[in-house]
């Protein structure tokens, strides 16, 4: 529910700074086609995000790269100024260092989701030979969100000299940087991936929560009214201002780490034997290992489902 308000309230700053369109019409539409989607074409969605996020994904990266090399003679400049933000004397003097710390941490968290919990609902529907070639996979995808797009990111803000002083904040900061780039085609692009990235989230998020209500109960009553619900709260996060919508997502991030950190300490062994059994049989030249149970004595009566 937060994250899905996250998105929305996203969608609708990015519509404002680039078409200058209400957010409350944006969040009506946004809510009824959430709606439309997830009370009965899921499955189209999820064929044409597969399709266009990643194209966008690409033409981000590119359009990044592009202005780093245009911009290739302050790149030493701009990462002076990134580790002297971090961990310069005069921060750690103002005691800003924890803030940094947090959040980025926070943020972080939010963009790749890693050991919180939330991925392994799709991940664990993946058709592999072995559990550890969805983990490796999924480990592939943090590394791809933080190191690549979200560094992207940073430097298309940096290198475009966009006021930092609060004045614009969230993804409109990330238009703004774009726009004194590249002209107001940076913004609406920003706009146009922005809309498919967030949107194809909100699916994502929904995905999640269904799989989970099909496991407690087989009432179809209760997933109507969580489909409801979600609907509500793409509205809610459309209206929101930009640090409710964050705040309200801090905190329930929060609470689903801390029960996804017990979990993760829990399985760690088996997981580390998981680990051990794919890379023994791929020094033994196995291309594609394939998990059997009976290989690891230690899962033999406890993988239920494989």
């Amino acid at each position: 529910f937060a994250f899905n308000s996250v998105q929305s309230n996203t969608i609708c700053a990015a519509m404002q700074g680039s078409f200058d369109l209400d957010p409350g019409i944006v969040g009506t539409i946004l809510t009824v086609l959430t709606l439309a989607v997830i009370f009965g074409g899921i499955q189209r969605i999820a064929k044409v995000s597969s399709v266009i996020v990643p194209i966008m994904a690409l033409g981000y990266v590119a359009l990044a790269l592009g202005i780093v090399l245009f911009n290739i003679t302050e790149l030493p400049a701009v990462i002076q100024l990134i580790v002297g933000s971090a961990f310069g004397w005069e921060q750690a003097l103002g005691g800003t260092v924890g803030a940094a710390l947090m959040q980025g941490i926070k943020r972080g968290l939010f963009s790749n989701e890693a050991g919180m919990g939330s991925a392994p609902n799709v991940a664990a529907t993946a058709s592999v030979t072995h559990p550890v070639k969805q983990g490796l996979i999924q480990t592939l995808g943090v590394f791809t969100d933080t190191l690549l797009i979200c560094t992207c990111t940073a430097f298309i803000i940096l290198f475009s000299g966009a006021p930092l002083d609060g004045s614009v904040n969230g993804v409109q900061l990330t238009q703004h940087a774009l726009t004194l780039e590249v002209g107001k085609a940076g913004g609406i692009f920003v706009a146009v991936a922005i809309f498919l990235f967030a949107f194809s989230s909100i699916i994502g998020n929904y995905y999640y929560g269904e799989a989970n209500i099909r496991f407690i109960t087989p009432k179809k009553s209760v997933l109507y009214i969580y489909r409801l619900l979600v609907g509500g709260m793409v509205m809610f996060g459309a209206l929101a201002s930009l640090d409710l919508a964050w705040s309200l997502a801090d905190i329930t991030m929060a609470f689903m780490t801390i029960c996804n950190l017990i979990a993760i300490s829990l399985l760690s062994r088996q997981a580390f034997l998981l680990l051990h059994d794919y890379v023994a049989q791929k020094r033994s030249g196995i291309k594609s290992p394939v998990f059997d149970k009976n290989r690891i004595p230690e899962l033999k009566d406890k993988a239920e489902c494989w």
